[in-house]
């Protein structure tokens, strides 16, 4: 555990700790979300079956936990006796962003019971004074987006660590089935010419030399996959730049067992490399 990065995220109420955790989880650290801090020096010393795996480690911890002013200190301070290296992430947003932030979510402030939500975040930040001046790093979130905080995050995950490539996943389907809900790009294929009619292709599938010998052989299909994979290559990047973890692709054909097959497995062939994480499923290639 004392090799892995340790980082403990806090701050004021509605400021974006749970979008930051999201982020460090996409990064490969083993997260824990409202974890009491008297409990952390204890769970350091467990092992953890997947920890050659795991990036680091990411705590949220904050005043949703009513011992956490009176032990932290004293919690953190042992833990450096130990040798454990740990960082401190204190968010922060302006009041009037905060109090948007909670009116739109209709979430309740935890200390907003009896004195209303503006007495309750001036508050919390009353509290937090000598947390926040004695943290690693301030992260005023005020002007960032959802998806500008967990690419901020993504980034302070990957210092100096391996980068987690985003998971693409690459699926074949038929239209007459249904578009993939989890797709995040659809590429319908049906302009290719369609073996289902060739008698002796018909109960073959896109998986097998035949079917891939017919419809990846052509010309237009050729000139169709190398812009797929240029428009691909270009996107990719840009995707990871944002944060994005995962990357569903849904080629498309009318039954999703011949065309569709192929054309995906092209694909998977393509970008499929040591350095992404890449997988092909066939979601109806069985299908009649």
């Amino acid at each position: 555990m004392k090799n892995l990065k340790i980082v403990i995220i806090t701050g004021l109420s509605g400021s974006g700790k749970s979008t930051a955790l999201a982020a460090f989880e996409d990064a490969g650290f083993y997260c824990v979300d409202n974890m009491p801090v008297i409990l952390l020096p204890k769970l350091l010393e467990l092992p953890i079956e997947s920890a050659s795996e795991i990036t680091g480690l990411a705590f949220v911890m904050d005043l949703r936990e009513k011992q956490f002013l009176s032990q932290y200190l004293s919690v953190f301070e042992e833990l450096k006796a130990k040798g454990y290296l740990f960082k401190i992430l204190f968010l922060e947003a302006d009041e009037k962003i905060l109090m948007q932030r909670f009116s739109q979510t209709r979430r309740y402030h935890p200390l907003a019971k009896d004195k209303g939500l503006a007495e309750g975040i001036m508050a919390e930040k009353n509290l937090l004074k000598d947390l926040r001046e004695s943290s690693d790093q301030l992260i005023d979130t005020s002007r960032y987006t959802v998806h500008d905080l967990k690419a901020m995050i993504l980034g302070l995950a990957r210092e100096n660590k391996k980068r987690i490539p985003m998971r693409i996943n690459i699926m074949s389907f038929g239209f007459k089935f249904g578009i993939p809900h989890d797709a995040d790009l659809v590429m319908d294929v049906r302009f290719l010419a369609n073996p289902y009619f060739i008698p002796e292709l018909k109960s073959l599938n896109g998986e097998t030399k035949e079917i891939q010998d017919f419809v990846l052989k052509r010309d237009e299909t050729k000139k169709f996959i190398s812009k797929y994979l240029d428009f691909i290559d270009f996107l990719i990047p840009l995707y990871e730049k944002e944060g994005k973890a995962y990357l569903t692709l849904g080629i498309g054909c009318t039954g999703g067992k011949h065309r569709s097959v192929a054309v995906a497995c092209s694909i998977f062939n393509s970008i499929n490399t040591p350095e992404r994480w890449v997988n092909i499923t066939h979601r109806d290639i069985g299908k009649n």
